[in-house]
């Protein structure tokens, strides 16, 4: 109860900081830890690498010290942004997804990034937070495209994978977007130092300002 207190007293700030379009001095993105097997601890300089980039163009102070969290802790309520990525399973047990679920509601915001081969596993996943919703593809116009940087076909093509095109899901609470997943397209491998997966500087910067678009939608919708 404390935690989920000092959860709304945070988004209070942050609306308060949102006329200026910016996070608090501080703040911290956070990784999502999570059961069933698969390697949620994938792409280990992506955060620090994108709040650094949010911080040069955005003129955020975000700390690129990022946080890990348990989804069942009730530190998950300490990190407004929180982003979960991997390659395989991912199990949520009914705490867990009943402290994400109130966590999401509460005023969160999640941003899941298949790294290939999480797609049956997110889907089922996400059924288990929201059983009356399916996740829907946002158009190309919806605000998370047209914040900082300008994506006017959606999200870029960063990794071949299954050669498909790249779409963005969402998840909407009372109107608001909770969840934003990120499938065929691979963000978090673009935001990770350039020598990890050789990606030209352009698809490195086409998914560090997709990252930042996502950052500030999440602190000023």
């Amino acid at each position: 109860m404390v935690n989920r207190f000092l959860f709304v007293v945070s988004l209070i700030i942050l609306t308060l900081s949102a006329y200026a379009s910016l996070p608090p001095e501080g703040l911290r993105l956070a990784l999502l830890k999570y059961g069933g097997g698969g390697d949620w601890y994938a792409n280990p300089t992506a955060l620090s690498n994108l709040s650094s980039f949010c911080n040069r163009e955005l003129g955020t102070e975000l700390d690129p010290d990022y946080a890990t969290v348990d989804v069942g802790s009730a530190d998950l309520f300490n990190y407004p942004f929180v982003h979960m990525t991997g390659h395989g399973n991912v199990v949520f047990s009914d705490q867990e997804a009943d402290n994400l679920r109130q966590y999401l509601i509460g005023g969160g915001f999640l941003h899941i990034d298949d790294n290939y081969g999480m797609d049956p596993y997110v889907r089922v996943a996400v059924k288990k937070l929201f059983p009356d919703q399916q996740l829907i593809e946002l158009p190309f116009d919806h605000p998370v495209y047209q914040q900082a940087f300008a994506f006017r076909n959606g999200l870029p093509k960063i990794h071949k994978h299954d050669d498909h095109p790249p779409q963005g899901f969402g998840i909407f609470w009372e109107g608001r977007l909770v969840i934003f997943y990120s499938f065929e397209c691979d963000l978090g491998d673009g935001w990770e130092d350039p020598d990890v997966h050789n990606d030209t500087a352009e698809a490195r910067r086409n998914a560090l300002q997709m990252g930042a678009n996502l950052v500030r939608y999440a602190f000023t919708q």
